[in-house]
C-alpha cells in the first residue's frame, strides 16, 4: 500500500482537491489524504464544496506542544513544520503502508508514479533538486537563492518504511518543532534546509534528476514542454510526471509565479496549456470559495511578533536584535 498526502489549511482546499483529482485519475490505487492544518468546528461547507477526500486535522495526530508551535509560526511555517509528524502518523497508523509520499497541494500529477515506486523499492527515500543545471543569468531565482532556501524542493519527498527513515523523521520533527522559520539570515527557510541532511544521514537516498519530476518555475530554464495526443512531455521524450504550480494565482492568470522574474507566461507558450489546465481546475474546485476561510490556528501579525520576541528573550542581545529586524 502507498499513501500520498498533502498539507493545507481550508483556504487551500481547491489546490488539494485538484491534486487529489489528478491522483485519482492517474494513480487510483494510491490512498490520498489531506492533512488539514485547521479546525472544521463551526465550519459548514456548501454541499458542492464539501471535501470529497479524507481529511485528518492536525490536532488528531498527536503532536506534543501543537498549540505552542501554532503560537510561534505563521501559516506557511506551521503548514511546513507539521510535515514530518504526518509521516510518523501514517507509518504508525497504517501498518500496511510500505511507502508514504508528500506532495504540496499546488501540484498536478500527470502520469502513474510507477518509476517513483520502483525507486522506493531500491532506495530509502526520494528527493528532487531545485535544478539539474547551472543558471546563466542573475534573475530570480538563481543558485544563490537555492543555497538560501535548500538544494532540494520539499514540495515533494517520498519515504519507504524503514528503521533509518523512522530515525531521520524523528530528528526532523524535533528540528521543525522550533526551527521551521523563514529566517534566511540564520540559515532557515521553513523545512527545506534541514532536508539537505537526508542524503547524509540516510545514504541510500535517491536524488531524482528526471526532468519529468517536480517541474516548476525554478527549473524552467532547463525544461521545455510539448504535447503528443493527451500526454505532456519534457525536453522531447520524457513524460511529464508532475508539475508544481508554486506561486500561481488563478486571479492573475498571466503571472507564471509571483516568486520569479525570469519568465513571462506569454513568452513560454509551451507551458501555457499546463497553466490553462491548472487555472480551470482551481476555479471549478472552488478556489474563490475556500480562500475566504481564515486559518483557525493563526494569530494576528502583531501577536505573532510579540510571541517570537518572547521566545528569544534569553538569547544574546545581538541575536535578539537580528531576529526583530527580520520579522
Amino acid at each position: 500500500m502507498t499513501i500520498a498526502y498533502t498539507i493545507c489549511s481550508i483556504n487551500y482546499l481547491a489546490q488539494a482537491r485538484t491534486l487529489g483529482d489528478s491522483l485519482a485519475v492517474t494513480n487510483p490505487d494510491i490512498l490520498f489524504v489531506i492533512g488539514l492544518v485547521d479546525n472544521q468546528e463551526g465550519v459548514n461547507f456548501e454541499e458542492s464544496y464539501a471535501p470529497k477526500y479524507p481529511m485528518i486535522e492536525i490536532d488528531k495526530i498527536g503532536i506534543e506542544g501543537l498549540d505552542e508551535m501554532a503560537n510561534r509560526y505563521n501559516i506557511t511555517e506551521l503548514n511546513t513544520a507539521v510535515k514530518p509528524f504526518y509521516f510518523t502518523y501514517f507509518f504508525k497508523n497504517y501498518p500496511e503502508a510500505k511507502n508514504v509520499i508528500y506532495f504540496d497541494p499546488d501540484i498536478i500529477i500527470y502520469q502513474p508514479l510507477t518509476g517513483l515506486l520502483a525507486s522506493l523499492v531500491k532506495h530509502e527515500a526520494v528527493l528532487t533538486p531545485h535544478i539539474n543545471t547551472p543558471i546563466e543569468d542573475r534573475l530570480t531565482p538563481n543558485e544563490l537563492h537555492h543555497l538560501n532556501t535548500g538544494i532540494c524542493n520539499l514540495g515533494f519527498v517520498a519515504f519507504r518504511r524503514s528503521v533509518a527513515n523512522t530515525e531521520f523523521i524523528k530528528w526532523w520533527e524535533e528540528k521543525l518543532r522550533y526551527e521551521c522559520l523563514i529566517d534566511l539570515c540564520n540559515g532557515l527557510f521553513v523545512d527545506q534546509n534541514w532536508m539537505n541532511f537526508l542524503p547524509v544521514f540516510v545514504p541510500n537516498t535517491h536524488i531524482e534528476r528526471n526532468p519529468g519530476y517536480n517541474a516548476a518555475y525554478w527549473n524552467l530554464h532547463e525544461r521545455v514542454f510539448s504535447k503528443k495526443g493527451d500526454e505532456f512531455y519534457v525536453n522531447g521524450d520524457q513524460p511529464l510526471i508532475f508539475f508544481h504550480y508554486s506561486g500561481y494565482d488563478p486571479e492573475k492568470p498571466d503571472v507564471l509565479s509571483k516568486y520569479q522574474d525570469r519568465f513571462k507566461l506569454s513568452e513560454r507558450t509551451d507551458a501555457i496549456p499546463l497553466f490553462d489546465i491548472y487555472r480551470n481546475s482551481l476555479i471549478s474546485n472552488g478556489n474563490a470559495y475556500y480562500r475566504k476561510f481564515p486559518c483557525s490556528y493563526i494569530k494576528p501579525t502583531q501577536v505573532k511578533r510579540y510571541l517570537r520576541v518572547r521566545k528569544y528573550l534569553n538569547r544574546p542581545i545581538k541575536y535578539l536584535i537580528d531576529q526583530i529586524d527580520t520579522m
